[in-house]
């Protein structure tokens, strides 16, 4: 069982007003979200994540440039679950990476398998990039696990404005998420930070005051904003419509992306990968990758590359028939699953019994109806099937009691680089209700035989 050590303090002592500053979501649901305790990783653990995380990252851009390249619409349209609006600034190649986290399953005997990626609009960062130092504090003999974080986040945005300023669309940069979303106001504004200790100019606008003037500009009031960092999600945006008149205003932002009087981070090619119909189109592309010169006149995946799709990542198919026929336990996930929503464990698939989770909590003020469309939103999504590998078993005792679960490793990568860890502590299927345990690296523990 993964090794934790909770912090001989009280949340009240521990949670300072400077965290609750930037983390005012350390409680959520009216339960504790950031546990007053640490997540131990070995060294070469912490090597082998980010071994892991650079590659798997480099498989998704070497993945990508193919898709927009070679792939038909249709591909994107029906196997990866794009909304056509979205298809050609996904197309567009932009060299910036942005921001993602990969996901980790790390099982009882060390096996390292990444079950997916989130790189439109992951989230986690200021628990990474702050709280995990500040608890660090009360533990000397420990490491961070994340030190790298911020350095990688201002160096993602200085890449990201130098490349727009060339395509015209200056330094200054907006960022914008729902102003009464507390975790998504606080992670946006945490970025901004970044920028600002850089010296880039930044502005934190709430998404409900952007205005937009189709085929001219996105505006606050009457200044106009050319780089956008949102933390909302692509696949939400391009559903909005205007509330007095019905206007699609998501797809005229996205015409302006066309036209290029938008930047966008993370750019919207990060759609592509967003959708888990990526993963097996990874895994796809990988079964017949000896296959490949026939059709196209080259091989798409290295031998070494191949070596690492295997070792690191899971049979994912747009089927289920294959597990089903050599009764391999399965997990099924919606496309644009998130928080847990639309995935469902299929431990045995002769019978088909499906085990989740507790279910997630939408929204503590959702009335019924209202819950029930989110939900429904989410199992009506196309899905892909992937090889179930199971979770390490963890347990943490803290002054507020017992938690008990399974846990999911996320590893931040931005622009290609390893940044940081995101553990959290939750069900067989990791929802909103999972806890943050921060990371941090034990030296004293470096045999693999431990």
């Amino acid at each position: 069982m993964r090794q934790t050590r909770a912090l001989p303090y009280t949340r009240a002592q521990l949670f300072t007003p400077r965290i609750e500053q930037q983390v005012p979501y350390h409680m959520m649901y009216e339960k504790p979200y950031c546990l007053t305790a640490l997540t131990l990783y070995k060294d070469y653990e912490l090597e082998q994540l980010r071994v892991g995380s650079e590659n798997v990252d480099h498989l998704y851009r070497k993945t990508l440039q193919f898709v927009q390249e070679h792939l038909p619409d249709e591909y994107l349209l029906q196997q990866l679950g794009i909304h056509p609006a979205l298809i050609e600034s996904a197309r567009q190649a932009i060299p910036i990476d942005g921001f993602t986290r990969l996901d980790w399953i790390i099982s009882s005997q060390g096996e390292l398998k990444c079950i997916e990626n989130n790189t439109d609009t992951p989230s986690g960062i200021p628990e990474v990039a702050f709280l995990e130092q500040e608890l660090l504090r009360y533990a000397p003999d420990l490491q961070p696990a994340s030190k790298q974080m911020n350095n990688c986040i201002r160096q993602m945005f200085k890449q990201s404005v130098d490349y727009y300023e060339q395509q015209g669309l200056g330094r200054i940069i907006h960022f914008t998420s729902y102003d009464w979303h507390d975790e998504d106001r606080a992670n946006t504004l945490y970025m901004m930070e970044q920028c600002l200790a850089l010296g880039i100019e930044a502005k934190y606008i709430p998404l409900e005051q952007l205005k937009i003037v189709p085929g001219e500009g996105l505006y606050h009031d009457v200044e106009r904003i050319s780089i956008l960092y949102r933390l909302y999600p692509l696949e939400y945006l391009v559903e909005d419509r205007e509330a007095d008149s019905g206007r699609l205003v998501g797809e005229d932002l996205l015409q302006l992306v066309n036209i290029g009087k938008l930047g966008l981070l993370n750019p919207t090619q990060h759609i592509l990968t967003q959708s888990k119909g990526f993963m097996a189109t990874i895994w796809s592309l990988y079964e017949r990758n000896a296959q490949m010169a026939e059709y196209t006149g080259f091989t798409l995946f290295t031998a070494q590359e191949c070596e690492w799709i295997e070792h690191y990542l899971l049979p994912t198919y747009f089927t289920d028939q294959v597990f089903i026929e050599q009764q391999i336990p399965y997990v099924v996930k919606g496309f644009f699953g998130r928080e847990g929503l639309g995935t469902h464990l299929i431990e045995q698939p002769e019978q088909h019994s499906v085990a989740v989770s507790e279910s997630p909590i939408i929204d503590s003020n959702a009335i019924p109806t209202e819950a029930e469309e989110i939900a429904a939103y989410y199992e009506d999504q196309p899905k892909i099937y992937q090889q179930l590998h199971p979770m390490e078993p963890v347990s943490v005792t803290t002054t507020e009691g017992t938690f008990d679960g399974y846990l999911l490793t996320g590893a931040f990568v931005i622009g290609g680089q390893f940044a940081g860890l995101l553990p959290r502590i939750g069900g067989k299927v990791t929802d909103n209700l999972a806890c943050y345990c921060a990371a941090a690296v034990d030296p004293s523990i470096s045999d693999r035989s431990h």
